[in-house]
Order: C-alpha cells, then structure tokens, then sequence
C-alpha cells in the first residue's frame, strides 16, 4: 500500500511538472532576451565584421560563466567575445529593459574604436 501511494504521489508530481507552461515560457523569454543580447552586442563591437560569442545559448565552460538573468527592471546577460581565434576573449556584460532596449552595455577590450565610440555613447563602457 505504501508503494502504490508513493507511486501515486510521484505520477502526481510528475504530471504538474511536465503540464506547466511556465517553464517553457520563462526559457522563450530569456532566449529572447538572449538573442536581442547578440544584437546589441554586434552593433557595437563587431558591425560589420562577424565575431564569435560564448553566451547562454552557446556555452563553452573553457572560457568562463554566463548567464541571462531576469531584474526587476528587465534584464541581464553576460558573456565573451573574440574577433578571431588569434584575439583573446573578452567578457562582456549587458543590461536592457523589459523591452529588450539596451540601458547599458560593458566590455573589457583595448580596441581603440570602441573606446572612441564609449566617449560618445553614455549605455556604452569600454575598460582595458
């Protein structure tokens, strides 16, 4: 009789578990956020060359720790960037709004332009 109500309990729990949508849900809006994230991201450092990102969507636990993460006033992302496999990974870290605009975006890189272009944009911040 244990055995069937243990059963029981667990058939329960596993039924709530897989017939909740927020789950699926919270990971559709992270990777949303994920994905603005990248667009941001090559906007400012890469236009118009293509660069190679570790993010949470593409992780490479050799390179470092990211993270998306929901805020009370929207979102963060962290991760790493590199123009080619000879350039060394640069970390990088982002905050947008719940609409996924951009509130500020920084960067640790000796690029000359992208410290040109952070004296211009107050969202932007580039440290050596």
């Amino acid at each position: 009789m244990l055995a069937f109500a243990a059963g029981l309990v667990l058939a329960l729990y596993t039924f709530e578990r897989i017939s909740d949508p927020e789950p699926r849900l919270q990971r559709a809006r992270e990777e949303a956020a994920v994905l603005e994230a990248r667009a941001w991201l090559q906007n400012y450092v890469a236009a118009p060359h293509e660069i190679e990102l570790v993010d949470p969507l593409k992780t490479n636990r050799k390179v470092g720790k990211v993270y998306v993460y929901p805020t009370s006033d929207g979102w963060e992302v962290s991760g790493y960037y590199r123009r080619d496999k000879n350039d060394a990974w640069h970390p990088w870290l982002m905050r947008m709004d719940p609409q996924l605009q951009l509130v500020s975006l920084a960067v640790r890189d000796s690029d000359p332009r992208l410290a040109g272009l952070a004296a211009e944009d107050r969202r932007f911040s580039v440290k050596p």
